[in-house]
């Protein structure tokens, strides 16, 4: 039974028998992922990253026409290998060097069960790290300098500012 709070796994044929998409809907999600996934692989490969693996967030517009409906290829929604370190890894059975989103959920899961109870105040020395990790993987994944956007007086200011051209009154 598909549960709309939480991701599930489904195989192609349970995903068309309980009605989420039609056959020909499937077929056009499926061609897109292999070919966003294709390419996600090819580009990192060039910054000396392996794409292990990803979610697509699909949904559709006003037409009916499948479109994407979130990120992609962020730490967010992948998991990044560093190249150079994988034969060694490998070799020892280890895992390979990553970015690892997980900085503060691991921090916080070691603290309390998120699901249940109070997340306690994450300290600023982990809000740094983690920050760190995505820059390095800004970094890494572009080949660009980070830069942070200083045109607005806040994060939310920004978020507000960037989204306002996709609503409409």
């Amino acid at each position: 039974a598909f549960d709309a709070g939480h991701d599930a796994p489904l195989t192609p044929g349970e995903i068309i028998a309980q009605g989420l998409l039609t056959p020909e809907q499937w077929d056009t999600v499926s061609a897109y992922a292999l070919a966003l996934f294709d390419r996600g692989q090819r580009l990192a490969a060039e910054k000396g990253l392996i794409l292990v693996d990803t979610k697509y967030e699909f949904g559709t517009d006003k037409t009916g026409r499948i479109i994407l409906a979130d990120e992609i290829h962020t730490p967010d929604s992948s998991r990044y290998w560093i190249a150079e370190g994988y034969p060694k890894a490998f070799e020892n059975g280890d895992r390979p060097p990553s970015f690892d989103k997980d900085v503060i959920r691991s921090w916080v899961v070691a603290r309390c069960d998120p699901y249940k109870d109070k997340v306690p105040d994450i300290p600023p020395d982990m809000i740094e790290k983690t920050a760190l990790v995505y820059i390095d993987a800004f970094e890494a994944i572009t080949g660009q300098t980070f830069v942070p956007d200083t045109s607005c007086a806040t994060v939310l200011d920004r978020i507000r500012t960037n989204l306002t051209p996709f609503f409409t009154a």
